[in-house]
């Protein structure tokens, strides 16, 4: 696949201590994510690494939003953040909800955007939403998503995020022929 990388950022999104531990092969996952990042950074795309956060005494969470109730703390991504990747600390299931991502996206021209995390039903769907409405342009790598339901994952890889992205693995992104 072809990318205008100046228009494109990888978003590696929830990818953090206490959601990455949900996933059954971790360390297959986190080696394939790191290969997206590390194929992103080469070609000159931003990565932008998305976390969700809360400041102390986490006053920007409801005690009825149980989503995340388990990390109502701050929080840091797995992976390294590399010299120009951008963290970015979000309050809501969405990558857009209570961050700074459209300012980001805006500021660097950004159009296209390559989404992973966990979950495929949480983050990955909510953004991917969100930024079909803002007529970005969408590509899911179907081997960085990851949910507790298979079922809910396959459905939504196979039959929902289509109608809105190009759905691929990150291997088939990469170029890599197997």
């Amino acid at each position: 696949m072809t990318h205008d990388t100046r228009r494109t950022a990888l978003l590696v999104m929830d990818v953090q201590p206490g959601i990455i531990d949900r996933v059954a092969d971790k360390d297959a996952f986190l080696a394939r994510a790191q290969a997206a990042v590390d194929y992103a950074r080469t070609q000159g795309m931003r990565v932008i690494q998305v976390v969700v956060g809360f400041r102390p005494g986490a006053p920007e969470a409801n005690a009825l939003f149980r989503t995340f109730a388990p990390m109502l703390v701050g929080a840091q991504p797995v992976m390294t953040l590399g010299e120009s990747d951008i963290l970015v600390t979000k309050k809501r299931v969405s990558a857009f909800t209570g961050s700074d991502l459209e300012v980001v996206l805006r500021a660097n021209d950004i159009r296209h955007l390559v989404l992973c995390g966990i979950a495929t039903s949480g983050v990955v769907l909510s953004t991917i939403r969100e930024a079909a409405d803002k007529d970005y342009t969408l590509t899911v790598l179907s081997d960085l998503c990851a949910d507790q339901d298979p079922e809910v994952h396959r459905v939504l890889l196979e039959k929902v995020f289509s109608r809105a992205a190009t759905v691929t693995t990150s291997t088939e992104w990469r170029g890599v022929t197997p």
